[in-house]
């Protein structure tokens, strides 16, 4: 059995989106973690969901920083993209949003404070941009991006530290034109604390290797 706040209604009211389906609205909170602990729950977690709203998201926000910027280089809508789609912001909008009170996750997840923690939440808003592409298509994940992440844009932009793959990804454009290439090798740890392996190619060579916390850093 589910356990978390989920009365939805008052969610899809702050949203302004009311979904056919509500079992793909209480699938975006379903925690990878919960059906590890919880071998008799059947539905799946909110991945693949945040699987698909992060290509949702991504494509979004490209597209309307095409339209503002018409005069940007592709490295600048590229780090202007990921201040708007990265770790921290995502989770701050989350959190504005109490996606938080939303999930189901184990007991261990809730005990290391899962429901607060950035990198879930982020992952979380992404699970439900995913569950609005399924259930009422592109124009209304379009809406809801315009409304959250993309309402204050430009002041985001402006304050956004860049992280070490942005700051990696402009410098290799600038130089070789052309952009790196990703490839995650292991990762290992707890989900609050997860570490990630990966190495970067510049076309087929391997021009290095590093860990994180996170694969923007």
């Amino acid at each position: 059995m589910l356990k978390a706040n989920n009365n939805l209604d008052t969610l899809q009211k702050k949203i302004g989106i009311s979904f056919s389906s509500k079992t793909l609205l209480k699938t975006a909170f379903v925690h990878r973690s919960y059906l590890n602990e919880h071998k008799k729950y059947k539905g799946p977690s909110n991945e693949r969901l945040e699987f698909l709203g992060d290509a949702a998201l991504s494509i979004v926000v490209s597209s309307f920083l095409y339209e503002k910027l018409p005069n940007a280089t592709e490295g600048k809508l590229t780090t202007s993209r990921a201040s708007l789609v990265r770790t921290e912001t995502l989770a701050k909008i989350a959190t504005s949003l109490s996606l938080g009170k939303h999930l189901v996750l184990s007991k261990g997840e809730e005990d290391t404070g899962g429901r607060e923690n950035p990198s879930i939440l982020a992952n979380t808003f992404e699970a439900l941009v995913g569950a609005i592409y399924l259930d009422q298509g592109i124009d209304k994940v379009e809406e809801f991006l315009k409304k959250t992440v993309l309402s204050d844009w430009k002041s985001l932009i402006e304050s956004a530290v860049p992280d070490n793959k942005s700051k990696l990804q402009e410098f290799v454009q600038r130089k070789y034109h052309v952009s790196p290439i990703y490839k995650l090798i292991s990762s290992w740890g707890p989900d609050h604390a997860r570490q990630f392996e990966i190495d970067v190619f510049i076309g087929e060579k391997k021009m290095g290797r590093g860990t994180g916390n996170n694969k923007q850093s």
